[in-house]
């Protein structure tokens, strides 16, 4: 099987070229045989680019469980990224994802600019105190630290804190993706975020969705388009619209997307 590895800001992925169909993605085992990082490949998830009446192809996306799973926009930006490298596209794409079609641009310097879906007002979450839950094409929990009255976001336990909310009954039964963020003390610098993901259920480098929803979070205490965010994998920016009834449209994630290698791997892997 033909194999190429993306990552964007540290947020890697499996990707194949299945404009074919040969790929079984009923396969859970062998999705994650191949997301494995001991026994396979190694990463956050698996993307198949596939072909697509009316537009310029598909992005089918797995967590590193093997299960199908909501939006992920660093994966998608390094899909975009592979099918331009496919030669399948030029600087600007239409494709569709899981939660509907997308636009995106490459820039000269590599830069990947995708366009999220419209996203609803920031909801009250129903875990923790004065934390905010929003849907960017998947759902995100977000906690703000106050380094003044909290440990620092890199002292922080991610693991142990993101693991209770991602499984709180309240997110029942699929759960939730959890972020953390650093408030700046200056709302223009980039906003510090650790994120768990749960598919992977751990701490990722990188989560494009979830930059996302803190970016727009943040609008709500100071933050102003475009919010440059760092991950622990580097940095992402998010531009948006604010709409009188508080939701968000217009909203681009941008950041790197990178070819790391390519090579072949046994299908039962």
């Amino acid at each position: 099987m033909q194999f190429h590895k993306y990552q964007g800001t540290g947020n890697d992925f499996v990707m194949i070229d299945d404009r074919a169909r040969a790929f079984d993605e009923t396969d859970q085992a062998l999705i994650a045989g191949l997301c494995h990082r001991r026994f396979g490949i190694g990463a956050d998830g698996l993307i198949l680019l596939r072909n697509k009446p009316d537009f310029d192809f598909e992005m089918v996306y797995f967590n590193a469980d093997g299960r199908p799973s909501s939006m992920c926009g660093n994966g998608g930006r390094c899909t975009v990224a592979f099918a331009k490298f496919l030669g399948l596209i030029g600087d600007q794409t239409r494709f569709l994802a899981v939660d509907g079609p997308h636009e995106a641009r490459v820039e000269a310097d590599g830069t990947v600019r995708l366009k999220m879906i419209d996203v609803a007002a920031p909801q009250e979450a129903e875990v923790g105190e004065q934390d905010v839950f929003l849907h960017t094409g998947s759902p995100h929990h977000i906690h703000f630290l106050d380094p003044r009255e909290s440990p620092s976001l890199a002292k922080f336990n991610v693991f142990a804190a993101g693991h209770d909310i991602r499984y709180h009954q309240a997110y029942g039964p699929t759960g939730t993706n959890v972020n953390f963020v650093e408030i700046p003390l200056d709302p223009a610098h980039p906003w510090p975020v650790r994120t768990y993901e749960r598919g992977v259920e751990n701490e990722t480098l990188s989560c494009g969705t979830g930059v996302t929803a803190v970016a727009l979070a943040a609008s709500q205490r100071g933050a102003a388009s475009p919010v440059r965010l760092r991950t622990e994998g580097g940095e992402l920016e998010v531009s948006f619209q604010q709409q009188p009834n508080g939701g968000f449209t217009e909203v681009w994630l941008s950041g790197p997307a990178v070819r790391v290698f390519g090579g072949e791997v046994s299908a039962t892997a």
